[in-house]
């Protein structure tokens, strides 16, 4: 039997079993969708596998900001090589920052330690209290009365610490024992932080072009403004904050030691720390010359207490006005939480990490609060455009 014209253009089709051909049937997955998903996981990845080095990325990226205009005066002085200006640069952190960090962390470990073995003992046995601490004018009789009821007798003090802390006196010696012995994590990190600065100060300029093309495409009309506002920021920040707290824990510490205060090294890092809060640089030298005073060393006390109100005043009025410059001035709530979270997140390095996020979103607050409340520039009469131009 012989087909027509009609069968033979269009021959019968085998019905499919599983639907329709490939290439009738519409993607589940668009190819665009699954390339931006194949991109987030690939994100995601590098944020599982390289989280631990965040710390000292950004430790190394916030000290390239704060001291990127004296390397850009010593590339200059080397003729724009740049491996040999970010060699001498490197040497210069370790020789200045490094170093005089390491070694007074040294210190304040052993001191810290002595502090708990003086608590260990005076948990496991009472202590008495001070003269000096009942001799202080207006609060000395309560004080004593606290300390009898807080250290005075056996386990008060780790009662103490269990309350306030929720661990016992024990676990915290332990724990201060682990970091102590945790050094080798430590240079680990801080080996990781200066070859990435390394890398910072030779390809900073390079990347930060890259860095403004990519600002471009995704804030178009703020990008310039927030470009600049950043550097600045980070700069103000740390040299204003940053520079000057640890200006002030030396100088202080150094007095300290002049003084005669027991543990001098730790007094000076805790000064240095509460000087990055306003009013905490004098609330420590005030306590250690009422602790002098009471203590029976008056005249110690009183040159101390002296030292430190001079030394606030020349920098409040000297040295703070020219460093702690740029559009950012931190108020108080946002720096204490900078300086708490930093330093719950990253510990010592979130010091100076905290209050440059948090300068940085106040920044980003401030960009935007002047958008809302600027009013937008009203055409003027004598205005023509290119169309009327055109016409004409």
């Amino acid at each position: 039997m012989q087909l027509g014209n009609r069968e033979r253009e269009n021959p019968p089709v085998e019905p499919r079993l599983f639907g329709q051909p490939a290439h009738s049937r519409s993607a589940l997955v668009l190819p665009i969708s699954a390339a931006r998903w194949l991109l987030v996981l690939v994100l995601l990845a590098g944020v599982y596998f390289f989280h631990g080095f965040v710390v000292p990325v950004l430790a190394a990226v916030v000290i390239g900001f704060a001291s990127w205009p004296i390397y850009r005066r010593l590339l200059e002085a080397v003729n724009g090589n740049r491996t040999l200006a970010a060699s001498i640069a490197i040497v210069c952190v370790i020789a200045f920052i490094v170093v005089p960090i390491s070694l007074a962390a040294v210190y304040a470990v052993d001191e810290v330690r002595d502090w708990l073995v003086w608590a260990v003992e005076t948990n496991a046995n009472g202590a008495a209290v001070p003269t000096w601490l009942t001799s202080l004018p207006v609060a000395g009789a309560w004080l004593g009365q606290q300390w009898v009821k807080y250290i005075g007798h056996p386990g008060a003090l780790g009662e103490l610490v269990q309350l306030v802390s929720g661990s016992n006196i024990g676990n915290i010696y332990r724990g201060v024992l682990v970091v102590g012995a945790s050094a080798f994590q430590s240079f680990l990190t801080l080996l990781f932080m200066l070859i990435t600065l390394f890398f910072v100060y030779r390809d900073g300029q390079s990347f930060s072009k890259q860095l403004d093309h990519l600002g471009e495409r995704i804030f178009p009309m703020r990008w310039e403004r927030l470009s600049r506002v950043v550097p600045l920021t980070i700069s103000s920040t740390v040299t204003g904050m940053g520079i000057i707290a640890i200006g002030e824990g030396i100088v202080l510490g150094v007095a300290y030691w002049l003084a005669g205060v027991p543990s001098p090294v730790t007094l000076g890092i805790i000064t240095g720390i509460m000087a990055l809060v306003p009013g905490g640089a004098p609330l420590c030298f005030t306590l250690v010359s009422v602790y002098l005073v009471a203590s029976g060393s008056p005249v110690q006390g009183v040159v101390l207490f002296a030292w430190g109100t001079t030394e606030l005043f020349i920098v409040d009025k000297t040295l703070r006005p020219k460093l702690v410059g740029g559009p950012i001035k931190l108020p108080f709530l946002p720096t204490f939480f900078g300086l708490i979270g930093g330093v719950k997140t990253m510990g010592f390095l979130g010091l100076f990490v905290g209050p440059v996020l948090m300068a940085l979103l106040v920044a980003i607050w401030r960009e935007w609060l002047h958008e809302v409340t600027t009013q937008p520039e009203q055409p003027t009469v004598n205005h023509i455009s290119r169309a009327d131009i055109s016409v004409k």
